[in-house]
């Protein structure tokens, strides 16, 4: 009935591997009245990222080390059942997959270089410092009264 709206891209020209996509569908819960108790509109998409021959090297291991937490056996889950429709079910999964997958192997980011802090900067810094302490110093009360 629809045509999945893929490919997916990862980052750069690396999509999703269709090929490599598990999909499951099972009744889901929340709004849809009598329909959803019918309907298999939920949707489990699960990725096998230990044996995908889909992405390089490099990035395959960035993933595996980033999103350790989240895998079983090397795998991915990702569910999706908001929508009362399996097909936009199918893209949210897609997608969120795709996004999971972008962050993870995305490269660190550059050490950050120290710099010196320039001297006018701190000057500026430490004179308005001794003006708040002078303007506090006159409030306080010692000649009042």
């Amino acid at each position: 009935m629809y045509d999945m709206s893929g490919p997916y891209p990862i980052r750069g020209s690396v999509p999703l591997p269709e090929a490599e996509l598990m999909w499951r569908f099972s009744r889901s819960s929340g709004p849809g009245g009598q329909h959803v108790n019918t309907s298999d509109s939920q949707v489990e998409l699960r990725f096998d990222l230990a044996r995908t021959e889909a992405l390089p090297e490099v990035w395959k291991q960035r993933a595996l080390e980033r999103l350790a937490g989240r895998l079983t056996g090397g795998v991915i889950t990702v569910r999706a059942s908001e929508h009362r429709s399996q097909w936009r079910n199918r893209e949210t999964a897609a997608v969120r997959l795709a996004a999971l997958l972008a962050e993870a192997t995305a490269p660190p980011p550059k050490p950050r270089r120290p710099t010196r802090v320039p001297r006018g900067i701190n000057e500026r810094r430490l004179r308005e410092k001794k003006q708040r302490s002078e303007t506090k110093r006159g409030r306080s009360a010692r000649d009042w009264g």
